[in-house]
């Protein structure tokens, strides 16, 4: 199938799921389609209306006949529906051993931090064989991180998280486009993934590039939570006018409204931008909201810094 031009590499674990799936809905949509029109092509020229000939015999419904198209089609839409939930079952869960690497769109760029330090633009070096969980948001408008060769796509939304992951598993460059029009240079926003046997993107990641940065986003995060004086109100020992944020991340949190909640990304985001949406029993409305303030990459490096505090069960 790779020497055909319309279809790329199959270089991910699901990319044969995919194409199977895609293969079957196409067979099923040639085999009715022929079938009909040649259906309608002989009826047309047996039935066709000829001098002497009166074809208007008296007509009875067939129980078993309605049936059986009924039966058929509800089998095959049953088979679609099971085979693509798994498929979508399978790509929507990521493995716990997932390498996390955290991506923001922006007109018009891909930026992205992988746990350790390392941060690229519009390239994304992964390890073949290893799965890879990407963690995604939208600083401006709708993008979509597409990898056609992998045989997925999942949109960056402002204001939200989304994951998407996968498993490389030849290596390779492959292209990296936005699949989702977010203004005049989309087409532009393009770039490439790069999988790499594993020796060889431990050694990338550990390299640095002489002025590179390399700070893993939990120590950044950790930098901008003191700097913003976070630390005043969210206290280890509980004291401050703020909940402790050791151990917070992944368990279930209490809200005024009786209401209870796990304090994931999703949550961890929300109370920095709106802090007034979710209260937390027994703590009063007094943290200030940081919209406009802090960047989605800061954002990001913030949650990275609260779920380093329940790795390390610290303060």
């Amino acid at each position: 199938m790779t020497r055909l031009p319309l279809f790329p590499e199959q270089a991910s674990t699901v990319a044969g799921q995919v194409d199977a799936l895609l293969f079957f809905l196409l067979g099923i949509s040639v085999f009715f389609t022929l079938l009909i029109a040649g259906l309608i092509v002989v009826f047309m020229v047996r039935y066709r209306r000829r001098p002497g000939v009166d074809y208007v015999p008296e007509t009875h419904g067939s129980l078993a006949l309605e049936g059986l198209w009924t039966a058929i089609p509800f089998g095959i839409a049953m088979v679609i529906f099971f085979w693509a939930a798994s498929i979508f079952a399978t790509i929507h869960r990521a493995p716990d051993d997932a390498i996390p690497i955290d991506v923001v769109g922006k007109q018009w760029m891909w930026k992205l931090q992988h746990m350790e330090g390392k941060r690229e633009i519009n390239e994304l070096h992964i390890p073949v064989g290893r799965p890879v969980k990407l963690t995604m948001t939208s600083e401006d408008v709708i993008h979509s991180f597409y990898v056609p060769a992998f045989r997925l796509k999942q949109d960056a939304v402002p204001g939200r998280y989304s994951t998407m992951w996968f498993q490389a598993t030849v290596p390779g460059e492959y292209h990296l486009f936005c699949a989702e029009y977010c203004g005049t240079l989309h087409s532009g926003m393009i770039g490439r993934v790069v999988a790499m046997e594993p020796s060889d993107f431990e050694a990338w990641l550990s390299g640095q590039q002489p002025g590179e940065a390399s700070v893993p986003p939990a120590v950044a995060g950790e930098n901008v939570f003191r700097a913003l004086g976070c630390g005043t109100c969210h206290r280890a020992d509980g004291s401050g006018q703020g909940p402790s944020l050791a151990g917070l991340f992944g368990k279930s949190v209490t809200l005024t409204s009786g209401e209870t909640i796990v304090a994931d990304e999703g949550y961890v985001r929300e109370s920095i931008i709106h802090p007034q949406a979710k209260l937390v029993a027994g703590y009063q409305p007094v943290m200030p909201t940081f919209q406009g303030l802090l960047s989605e990459e800061d954002v990001m490096r913030l949650i990275a810094y609260v779920k380093s505090l329940k790795a390390e069960g610290g303060s």
